[in-house]
């Protein structure tokens, strides 16, 4: 109990040194307010890590965590394929490489088809 409590307070100190330090190095205020914002929320999480433990709520929360990071990551997947599906791999070479496909089918299409041919004597 107290090895797990020690492991707590280690990691929230850790924590808010590393998230200090961020917001130090940061040359601007344009996103010190949304690293602020950010760093509360992992720190709430952080704070109700113990909670989660006692009540015995920690192996819920995270299964739903990865569950719904399944669900957007098959979403995303399922977005790429559509549009791979459509895409012709033509649109993507350069022109001249495109220009010789263009020649080719040309040629096959100027071709006579010969069909056997027997020489009599």
């Amino acid at each position: 109990m107290f090895e797990f409590l020690y492991e707590w307070i280690q990691n929230l100190a850790f924590y808010l040194v590393i998230i200090t330090a961020v917001l130090q190095i940061l040359p601007g205020k344009n996103y010190k307010r949304y690293i602020q914002f950010f760093s509360g929320m992992v720190m709430i999480l952080l704070m109700l890590t113990p909670v989660l433990k006692l009540t015995g709520k920690e192996d819920t929360f995270y299964s739903l965590y990865h569950s719904k990071e399944y669900e957007m990551e098959k979403e995303e997947i399922e977005r790429q394929k559509d549009y791979l599906k459509d895409l012709d791999i033509l649109d993507f070479l350069p022109e001249e490489y495109q220009e010789g496909t263009d020649h080719e089918e040309e040629e096959s299409q100027n071709k006579v088809e010969v069909e056997d041919i027997q020489v009599g004597q």
